[in-house]
């Protein structure tokens, strides 16, 4: 195979697994007329349309699907045989694609950062901000971190953190002004910070839980978002109650800057994991950058 072929091949199988030349190029680190490019001379070369092209997607045609499946595999071992070779390196190099909520990007990944590069700078790491579920495999990720409960069972998971709570708060201002809510049912009568998932989703309904029993509920109130450090800081600013992460919003609580509030109604649930595909053997960057979120011991 000459290298212009294995170029061309590995620039179909990246925008037939993403099904988009834009999100396959910045995997590639290529602009998207240049592998548009690529794509049509191979398809040219062949003498066979390899990609349905319309103006909103791009899929394999039957012909495309059929190579896509044969060179997939082949790819991958391509890369094994690569990782395999890297653990004989005297440190730890090479390109590490994380998936991270924001949450879990402020909380984890940004701390790490300056150390980590200094200890290991034969690595490139990028860190993809998604609040998304993201499926890391279909998208190229060597790695995500999400909380437990989302997690798909074939996954290997490492903890991040202990279980974790939601916390309802609000500034002492505005409960002196609007009152303390007793119940999840006193939430009716207050402004309440609305959180909406990612990509026009639902608006998140409160969850609680008290005496086994589980339950969720529909609040309302003058502000919805889809970040929560923007919540946080409307909190933070009176304009009602927010439901949060003990993570985010424990710190100012303890600083006197939040009440929290309904505290028995709120459960716990599983916590942070970073997670990855199983392979036969670890990228030696996705360990060095496992043991620098765990941190010593």
């Amino acid at each position: 195979m000459r290298g212009s072929d294995y170029a061309e091949l590995k620039a179909f199988a990246a925008v037939a697994e993403a099904e988009s030349f834009s999100r396959a190029a910045g995997h590639l680190g290529v602009s998207p007329s240049a592998l548009s490019q690529t794509l049509r001379g191979l398809e040219e070369r062949l003498g066979v349309r390899l990609l349905n092209r319309t103006t909103r997607s791009v899929t394999p045609t039957e012909a495309g699907e059929r190579l896509f499946a044969r060179i997939k595999p082949l790819f991958g071992e391509f890369d094994a045989a690569v990782e395999e070779v890297n653990r004989f390196r005297d440190a730890p190099a090479g390109r590490l694609r994380i998936n991270v909520p924001r949450v879990a990007a402020a909380q984890f990944i940004a701390p790490m950062l300056g150390a980590f590069h200094r200890l290991h700078p034969g690595i490139t790491l990028e860190v993809v901000v998604d609040d998304t579920i993201t499926d890391i495999v279909a998208g190229r990720f060597d790695a995500g971190i999400r909380l437990g409960e989302t997690l798909e069972r074939d996954m290997v998971a490492v903890p991040l953190t202990g279980a974790l709570e939601l916390m309802a708060v609000a500034t002492p201002g505005y409960l002196a002004e609007h009152g303390v809510p007793e119940t999840p049912a006193d939430l009716h009568r207050h402004r309440c910070i609305r959180f909406r998932w990612p990509g026009g989703g639902d608006l998140y309904r409160w969850e609680f839980a008290r005496d086994g029993r589980e339950f969720a509920v529909a609040v309302d109130g003058p502000l919805v978002v889809n970040d929560t450090e923007l919540m946080l800081q409307a909190a933070l600013d009176g304009v009602g109650i927010a439901y949060l992460l003990d993570r985010q919003a424990g710190p100012d609580v303890a600083a006197g800057r939040l009440l929290r509030v309904l505290q028995n109604w709120s459960p716990r649930f599983p916590g942070f994991y970073l997670y990855h595909p199983g392979r036969r053997q670890m990228p030696p960057a996705l360990r060095a950058f496992i043991d620098a979120l765990r941190g010593p011991g």
